[in-house]
């Protein structure tokens, strides 16, 4: 790992035993790209990858000079109004009314470790020698402004990490219209566009489509980072597959509304840029003040998808998640809420978790309804403290019974919300996002509270504070179930209404910095209505989301699939539920459902003491079987092998495989139930070739190269059948 900065050629490259990035200072002290992509060698001559020539109907940049023109520049941090015409990565408007701005190269500096991004979740490294980082220092002198472009490059990963900083030094204000964290051109614009899409209950589904001339792009402007585009996606070559060829990894660690476009211009070249959305985004920049935009991680690979997923996962498990859980086994739990909704008592409550610690279960977590006059979801949400009519003992009693029957105890809150019917409403309207003299839309019968405020922040964090240091509780399920809507805060002026999403963004982010704090040993798992807000930089404060409020195993294998492209194992909350299942009617087998769900955080939301005898047996199995394999299923490395998404198919699979290579765990899965259908081959992957497994179950002995090349013959059946194959290695 090395950063190297040429100063004759004026260039930097940026590198590790995987890949590298080159860049270099132009003619007019702007940065202009070079390469992003496999390792190379550093040398001397790198400035000849830019082609300058006179080109008809171009603008150039000085006068009597027709080969240097920005409009055929590739660049690293591009503006817009000065012979460049793509769509620029920030624009500053200024008191006189102007938005041309002339950044510059004035310094740079280049360290081991990397910094912290203030109030921000980032990626991070526990010793300098884990990463090395380069700042570059521009300046417009006109308006007395510095941005300051932040790389760090890690020794053990094929990633980068980009940010931006910009400073006003001026006397005068600036406004921030657009501030996105990365921009980067590349030379040519032969990839298909790969990233996941959807909605409640349908998050992650794999999308792909090939670029073409102008924009394309993906983006939330809801408040979240949503269920309908995630943060994420790649460029990849046309035939590349999960294993072979070369793929460009962009994801954006931020929760809040965002953009991910790439422009193809009249050379067929791709200009990949992202961060926080324009749409609606306006930052003032007062004198001395600056802003920080989030991080963005760029990875290559030229294994195919798998080798990019692989690197975001081992990365965002051990470098992201911030939690004292992120080295953690996580306990198996059940969730009542399919089991009882809102209608519980304290008697069929202590019932359930009787039973789930009598399966085997590790934590019981009360979700929506034990607070305020909760009964259903039109009130109470902000009242934070235990409905005495459910639970007579409140959450303290409940859970010092549920603990004593040798479960820890989990609990469900919303406090990103409150309700009109409830007791923080009557005291404070004022605290909801709203806009002033506007009628406000609701959703899920709730309200946004204003977290740009740090009032409200402390507010909901002395009611969360009180039930968590009053009872033991070990989990928490943090979910948010309504988008942004009438956009303003009462407590902000108007010139920095512009502000509010991003500043309610940063609040979410402090009360989970609070809460962390105080209560270091607190299970965290983010939601919103499942994944409307499955995020980089969720992951950094709550080590698992739930990955969908779809908890049908057929649905399951597409959401998890997609997910997986960016997100490890140990971050995807799956859980075994009833059927017919809530969300879809589908009637599946529990061999199935356990099967899919395995391949996540792993539990159970559906209500045991209704299940028969042998439906315990078979539970009390797959738990068994869980905690044998969790460590296997959280540190290995993961494949996907067939596609859900391939209609022409009717199966889908994946497996996890040791990182030395000893054991592997692999599911498949049919779709759809079909008459009298054929056999169908398995061929595994990440193996050992030279390596003798056995599998479990099946006799012989096989080596990893015919597991992988000629691969297991597995025969379906007409009702919804799965299966797993367990190997192991045979000391040699």
């Amino acid at each position: 790992m090395a950063i190297y900065y040429n100063q004759e050629q004026r260039t930097f490259h940026l590198q590790n035993d995987k890949i590298s990035y080159i860049m270099s200072i132009m003619r007019n002290g702007q940065l202009g790209h070079l390469y992003f992509g496999k390792r190379v060698n550093d040398n001397n001559h790198f400035t000849r990858m830019h082609v300058m020539a006179k080109r008809g109907f171009t603008c150039y940049a000085y006068e009597g000079d027709t080969t240097f023109s920005l409009d055929l520049m590739r660049q690293e941090y591009p503006s817009y109004g000065t012979t460049d015409f793509r769509e620029p990565a920030f624009q500053i408007s200024q008191e006189n009314g102007s938005r041309i701005t002339d950044f510059k190269y004035k310094s740079h500096r280049i360290y081991s470790g990397k910094p912290e991004l203030t109030d921000l979740p980032a990626t991070y490294v526990e010793s300098p020698e884990e990463a090395e980082t380069l700042e570059i220092h521009l300046l417009d002198d006109v308006i007395n402004c510095k941005i300051i472009l932040y790389y760090s490059i890690f020794k053990d990963y094929a990633a980068i990490a980009r940010s931006a900083q910009f400073i006003n030094h001026s006397h005068e204000e600036l406004n921030l219209t657009r501030a996105l964290s990365m921009s980067i051109d590349l030379p040519d614009s032969d990839y298909d566009m790969v990233y996941l899409a959807g909605k409640w209950t349908r998050e992650c589904h794999l999308k792909k489509r090939p670029l073409n001339a102008g924009l394309q792009g993906i983006s939330s402007s809801r408040g979240a980072s949503s269920s309908i585009q995630n943060p994420f996606f790649a460029l990849a070559r046309e035939k590349t597959d999960e294993n072979v060829g070369e793929v460009y990894g962009f994801s954006f660690v931020y929760s809040g509304n965002f953009l991910g476009q790439v422009e193809v211009n009249f050379d067929d070249e791709a200009r990949v840029s992202m961060g926080i959305n324009p749409f609606d985004f306006n930052w003032l920049l007062t004198s001395s003040e600056s802003f920080q935009t989030p991080e963005v991680v760029l990875t290559y690979s030229d294994r195919g998808f798998n080798g990019m997923s692989q690197t975001y996962h081992s990365l965002y498990r051990n470098r992201l998640v911030k939690s004292s859980w992120r080295d953690q086994v996580r306990p198996i739990l059940i969730n009542n809420w399919e089991a009882t909704y809102f209608d519980f008592t304290e008697s069929q409550i202590l019932k359930l978790a009787q039973e789930a610690k009598d399966l085997g279960i590790e934590l019981f977590v009360l979700d929506d309804g034990w607070f305020g006059q909760r009964h259903d979801n039109t009130s109470s949400l902000g009242d934070w403290f235990p409905n005495k009519e459910k639970l007579p003992h409140g959450i303290k009693g409940l859970a010092e019974k549920i603990e004593d029957l040798g479960l820890k105890f989990g609990l469900w809150f919303e406090p990103e919300m409150i309700s009109k019917k409830s007791i923080l409403f009557e005291k404070h309207p004022d605290w909801r996002i709203q806009v002033i003299n506007r009628p406000l839309s609701h959703g899920r019968n709730q309200y946004i509270l204003d977290f740009t405020r740090e009032e409200v922040v402390n507010y909901v964090f002395d009611m969360m504070a009180q039930i968590l240091d009053d009872a033991p509780v070990s989990y928490v399920k943090w979910d948010m179930n309504r988008f942004m809507t009438e956009v303003g805060s009462l407590a902000l002026p108007p010139k920095r209404q512009g502000e509010v999403a991003h500043r309610y963004i940063l609040g979410v982010y402090r009360l989970y910095r609070k809460l962390s704090h105080a209560f270091p040993n607190i299970l965290f798992e983010s939601c919103a209505s499942g994944g409307g807000r499955f995020d980089p930089g969720m992951l950094y404060h709550a080590p698992q989301t739930w990955t969908s409020d779809d908890t049908d195993a057929i649905e399951r294998t597409m959401i998890q699939y997609g997910t997986s492209y960016v997100y490890p194992l140990s971050s995807m909350g799956s859980h075994v539920s009833a059927v017919p299942n809530h969300q879809v009617g589908r009637m599946t087998p529990l061999s199935t459902r356990g099967n899919v769900a395995y391949f996540g955080t792993f539990g159970y939301e559906l209500d045991v003491t209704s299940m028969t005898d042998e439906e315990k047996e078979e539970v009390k199995e797959q738990i068994a079987f869980f905690k044998e394999n969790r460590l296997l299923i959280r540190q290995g490395l993961f494949y996907r092998m067939d596609n859900p998404f391939d209609k022409k198919r009717n199966f889908t699979s994946w497996m996890v495989v040791s990182e030395d290579q000893k054991e592997a765990l692999v599911g498949y899965y049919y779709l759809l139930a079909q008459p009298d259908t054929r056999y169908d081959i398995l061929n595994l992957t990440g193996l050992d070739t030279d390596q003798l497994y056995r599998i479990e179950g099946m006799d012989g002995e096989y080596f990893g190269d015919e597991l992988m090349q000629i691969g297991v013959i597995i025969h379906g059946k007409k009702d919804f059948h799965s299966g797993l194959l367990r190997l192991k290695a045979i000391d040699k």
